[in-house]
């Protein structure tokens, strides 16, 4: 355990240094061994000399219901930007912008985070704060026909798979 521990601190981010070594390879467009080094090295001193500014790594319980998460969101999304094209053809006076708040069950600040981003990833809304207690989320959508419906949709959709997953 004292090995894995000791190299950690000294390779903490194993997969972002390859992400960043393939990376590296990629803009430089070749594979000589002068590049393999430079990229090696990039890969392993950006995440040790920037190891104090990583956060935490979340505890995941249910890893495996990330793949429905995201592919839902990936849905969501493709299916809130024809929404949002058809809307902004609409005449002004036809939209119903409002400002939602949005009671949050989530505890994790990095859950929190997460929902927060979702939110703002899918067209036609955007996360606009945090209650200083943390349990009311403001959000702004661009066309809101029924409050309830869309904070039963976010809580269903998006903030319960996150709970299960992250908490």
């Amino acid at each position: 355990m004292a090995a894995h521990r000791q190299l950690r601190h000294w390779w903490p981010r194993p997969q972002f240094s390859l992400f960043l070594l393939v990376l590296w390879l990629l803009l430089m467009n070749t594979l000589s061994l002068a590049q393999l080094v430079i990229g090696a090295f990039l890969g392993w001193s950006i995440p040790y000399l920037t190891q104090p500014f990583w956060p935490e790594n979340p505890r995941l319980h249910q890893a495996w219901r990330l793949v429905p998460y995201f592919a839902h969101l990936l849905w969501d999304i493709l299916k809130s930007n024809v929404t949002v094209a058809r809307l902004i053809l609409l005449p002004p006076g036809r939209l119903r912008p409002a400002f939602i708040r949005y009671p949050v069950i989530l505890t994790d600040e990095f859950a929190l985070a997460m929902l927060a981003s979702t939110i703002s990833l899918t067209p036609g809304t955007v996360s606009a704060g945090l209650s200083p207690d943390q349990k009311t989320l403001l959000i702004h959508a661009l066309h809101v026909v029924d409050e309830e419906a869309l904070i039963r949709h976010i809580h269903t959709r998006y903030e319960q798979p996150l709970k299960e997953i992250l908490e």
